[in-house]
């Protein structure tokens, strides 16, 4: 387990380097981050490169024992590069073409920039190849930051065409699979069919949705290019990216395969007011919401099932949520060691220095910009001493997630209230508030291996998919659906037959009616004869050879059965109807990890979440408050002790299961 650093030499005097270099070392860093934004710098005019000074520093990192990772520098091409090249922008919607003078603004499919693109790939690849330093690379820098997976230019326009030509067998069958008759929107050729640009009525759900897909395999077969080249240039070398949190339109799944692992940017105290639903609390504003945190661990670890990386670790106050209140003392330390219970093998602190120049002023770095220690430094340096090596997390649990659901259920909300990060962390919190580990995974990821599964808003649902989770329930898996699930075909049609579609026979109950409600209705029903709380989102279930065991109490529903369970072969499905509020999820998950033998603590307090890794838990504190905790009598603990503070953190030898935390 490593902590590292990004650095960025380029803003500061060379007489810096080997002060800040060394400084990292003494910290007990490992690795270093460098040259995403570099191509102005190594290439100020087309075909005169300047390298010596990041040869320079990557030789001051290697003599300091650590060692560099480079990357690659395509998400900020230089002006020059621009001026020649107009054509490589992208434009918005409404065609107004985006700029230079930031970052992101290229089009991934200019054939003109993928060739520029291979140009200075080769150049930093072939320079380094042999270079004892360099451990590997990140391709570019966070793919469609800034809402730009999707361009909508006249090279988007082209390309869009070329990919439909090759999913559908002819125009007449892109009208049928799309449905084309509502509101005469057939297409006589594919040359006919352009991006979906603004309209004055909502515009066809099953075109905004291969425009989705679209665009994302364009991000796909983009990050190719240079995970190709830099294996080409020593395949020693690892390959990653850095994707970002809660992040709606870049599909991780589909990247997955060209990379050696994922990694991601972690900003707990932005993600919470920019990202997620609902007014952050004062101890959220200081640490963050940790099930929305390490939800984004898990999808990173569980896209390729194997450790991630945390490429860019908040050091600090940051610059672009609406506000940037200082951490919770200790939260940066908190962050790192949260990141490793949940599969994490290296956090990478974004920056070492604060800049002083530019649009990113307001960030911190571990260093303020004088280059004095600043308040995330020392939590960086004392998480050093503290890691240790791990084998990777075993989790018993899958929460089944998708791009694709979400981009549907986006398209066609049925509510403002409606979001489909919220509604999934609904049941993920509820298994972590047991101190469960889980792996979030695509639906099409084997899981013969996990004892349950939670699938949520598993909206789109074909006989394929049907199959698959019939197999592992009728295996002995224990499954529970969430609402709106089978709703859609994946043209992102209804289906013929009632929800949940292809998973009727299998939930054994069908959806009579569903509803959307605002929060000045009254949504309550009945579980197990106990009375609980829903939103949002009802579907009035039909049980068929499955047992009801919830009925709504309130409203126009009331009477009809909301949660049904029914077995299957040596398993056992559980349909839930609502989106729960979290005493609702918490009894639906609690009964199904006890149905399938998963053993899990007694619910912990709020700010409270317990880790398991390889044998040692991880008591991670995101509150204020002092919480102790009880632990087996033979249990060493190997960092903190059974009494924490706030934004502290404890790790004991020991299951998660056989702790017990309270609040003090």
């Amino acid at each position: 387990m490593s902590i590292g650093v990004c650095y960025f030499p380029e803003h500061w005097p060379s007489e810096n380097w080997e002060r800040d270099i060394e400084q990292m070392a003494d910290a007990g860093f490992e690795y270093v981050r460098m040259a995403e934004f570099s191509w102005g710098r190594v290439e100020p005019e087309r075909g005169e490169f300047d390298f010596e000074w990041l040869d320079e520093a990557v030789e001051l990192v290697g003599e300091h024992g650590m060692e560099a990772v480079l990357c690659t520098p395509t998400a900020t091409p230089p002006k020059w590069l621009v001026d020649e090249h107009p054509e490589i922008l992208q434009a918005d919607e409404d065609g107004t073409t985006r700029e230079w003078g930031s970052r992101r603004f290229t089009c991934f499919n200019s054939e003109t920039y993928r060739e520029e693109t291979r140009r200075i790939v080769r150049e930093f690849t072939e320079r380094y190849a042999d270079n004892p330093h360099v451990a590997g690379w990140q391709t570019d820098n966070e793919f469609g930051c800034h809402e730009t997976v999707r361009c909508y230019c006249d090279d988007c326009a082209a390309a869009f065409r070329d990919w439909l030509r090759g999913k559908y067998d002819d125009i007449a069958d892109l009208n049928d699979s799309w449905g084309n008759t509502f509101w005469s929107q057939q297409y006589d050729s594919f040359e006919a069919v352009d991006p979906p640009r603004p309209s004055p009525a909502e515009r066809h759900p099953s075109r905004l949705l291969d425009y989705y897909r679209f665009a994302n395999d364009s991000v796909v077969e983009y990050n190719r290019i240079h995970a190709d080249l830099i294996r080409e240039a020593n395949d020693d070398w690892f390959v990653t990216h850095n994707f970002m949190g809660d992040f709606a339109s870049l599909d991780a799944y589909s990247l997955a395969p060209d990379l050696d692992f994922l990694g991601w940017d972690s900003y707990p105290t932005g993600f919470v007011q920019d990202r997620r639903q609902g007014e952050a609390t004062v101890p959220e504003l200081r640490a963050g919401d940790p099930d929305e945190v390490s939800m984004n661990h898990d999808i990173y670890r569980g896209a390729k099932q194997k450790p991630f990386w945390v490429l860019e670790q908040q050091p600090g106050d940051v610059n672009w949520p609406p506000y940037a209140p200082q951490p919770g003392e200790g939260a940066m330390r908190l962050w790192a060691h949260h990141a490793v219970a949940h599969g994490a093998d290296a956090v990478c602190y974004f920056r070492w220095r604060r800049c002083r120049q530019g649009q990113e002023q307001y960030h911190a770095g571990l260093r303020k910009a004088d280059g004095s220690a600043d308040r995330g430094y020392h939590d960086a340096a004392q998480t050093a001493e503290e890691l240790f090596e791990l084998d990777p997390v075993d989790a018993p649990v899958a929460i089944l997630h998708d791009y694709e659901n979400l981009w549907a259920t986006e398209i066609q909300p049925h509510s403002p209230d409606w979001d489909y990060w919220s509604f999934i962390r609904t049941y993920y919190a509820a298994a972590r508030r047991h101190g469960v580990q889980a792996d979030v995974v695509h639906p099409e990821t084997d899981l013969s291996g996990y004892e349950a599964v939670v699938a949520p808003a598993l909206h789109l649902v074909d006989e394929d998919l049907a199959g698959n989770l019939t197999e592992y329930v009728e295996s002995g898996g224990h499954l529970l659906l969430g609402a709106r699930t089978g709703l859609k075909d994946p043209y992102n049609k209804l289906h013929n037959a009632p929800a949940p579609g292809p998973l009727a026979d299998l939930a054994g109950a069908t959806v009579d009616q569903h509803e959307s409600l605002p929060s000045q209705v009254p949504t309550e029903l009945q579980y197990r004869g106990e009375s609980f709380e829903y939103r949002t989102w009802a579907e009035w279930l039909v049980p068929e050879d499955a047992e009801s065991l919830g009925e709504f109490t309130s409203g126009t529903a009331a009477g009809n059965s909301a949660v049904t369970t029914t077995d299957r072969g040596d398993g056992q499905v559980t349909l839930c109807g609502v989106w729960p509020e979290a005493d609702l999820a918490d009894a639906l998950v609690s009964d199904v990890l006890d149905a399938a033998g998963v053993a899990r603590t007694h619910r912990l307090p709020d700010s409270v979440r317990v880790a398991e890794r390889d044998g040692y838990s991880w008591v991670t504190n995101f509150g204020p408050d002092a919480v102790a905790i009880d632990a087996p009598e033979d249990a060493s603990f190997l960092v903190g002790s059974d009494e924490i503070g706030g934004y502290d953190v404890a790790v004991v030898e020991a299951a998660a299961s056989d702790l017990t935390v309270e609040t003090q």
